[in-house]
């Protein structure tokens, strides 16, 4: 198993781990300057990442994070992935796929982790009032 392998199964055992009693376990696995961008944030900063992560879970219940996947090209790993969580006060599981782009550093540690996914399909469009303007404008599109 070589060097990028194991760093990759222990950034993998974290996000699939995450919970507020681990999130701080990101100082062992990414760089001070460590950068994370979703559809929703761009972060630069070990720190702010780490108060991101947890914010996650102020705004959700039992959020998990299943790596259904994973392939690797020079020093970056490629992991496709499985969201699962509720909404606060809301009783139904919602479930979000994507697939994240994490660069290592020749030590090893996260240099960045850019995950790629629908917002617009997988989270917009199932809120009430935008998620029925998003359907009407999908419909109006397709023809």
């Amino acid at each position: 198993m070589s060097d990028l392998d194991v760093a990759v199964a222990a950034y993998v055992a974290y996000w699939e781990g995450l919970s507020p009693e681990t999130v701080a376990r990101l100082d062992d696995l990414a760089v001070e300057g460590f950068r994370f961008v979703d559809p929703f944030q761009d972060i630069t900063g070990r720190e702010r990442a780490r108060r991101a992560f947890a914010a996650t879970f102020d705004a959700t219940d039992e959020p998990r994070f299943r790596v259904t996947d994973r392939a690797t090209s020079g020093r970056t790993a490629y992991l496709r992935w499985t969201f699962t969580f509720r909404p606060k006060g809301r009783a139904a599981v919602w479930t979000i796929e994507g697939m994240s782009e994490v660069a290592f550093g020749a030590d090893g540690r996260a240099l960045s982790h850019i995950d790629h996914w629908d917002a617009g399909g997988q989270f917009y469009a199932r809120l009430p009032v935008l998620g029925t303007l998003i359907r009407l404008v999908k419909r109006r599109l397709a023809h």
